[in-house]
């Protein structure tokens, strides 16, 4: 069992950046995937990136990609997410997710295959 807590939301306005971060409970989240995903008002959950346990493979959505950044701290049970040049259609309910997993590949991209969860940290790109 792992608990999540997301922090460093906030409004900023459009071409800012934010760092969100996650930090785990667990005693080490070194055996976990960790993982981002959003979910604005009215819209489904959606993926937003994935990184590997060492953090040596990153995953994003099409939609972030180049202006998102993942990366993790095993030791200070941590995972960030750098968020560059944001936009208006980022604004989103930000949520930190994590499952035990053997393989990196497929990335796992949909919410159900993940166990733990966040309880999430508002996001707002103001025009």
């Amino acid at each position: 069992q792992v608990q999540l807590v997301e922090s460093g939301g906030g409004l900023v306005q459009a071409g800012d950046s934010l760092r969100l971060s996650c930090e785990a409970s667990d005693r080490t989240i070194n055996d976990y995937i960790m993982s981002w995903f959003r979910q604005a008002p009215g819209k489904e959950r959606e993926f937003v990136g994935a990184i590997s346990w060492t953090g040596a493979n990153t995953r994003y959505a099409e939609s972030v990609k180049g202006r998102f950044t993942i990366s993790r701290d095993n030791a200070e049970k941590k995972v960030h997410l750098q968020m560059n040049r944001l936009k208006p259609e980022d604004s989103a309910a930000y949520y930190c997710a994590a499952k035990l997993g053997s393989t990196w590949l497929p990335v796992s991209q949909r919410q159900d295959e993940y166990a733990y969860w966040g309880q999430g940290t508002q996001v707002t790109v103001s025009s």
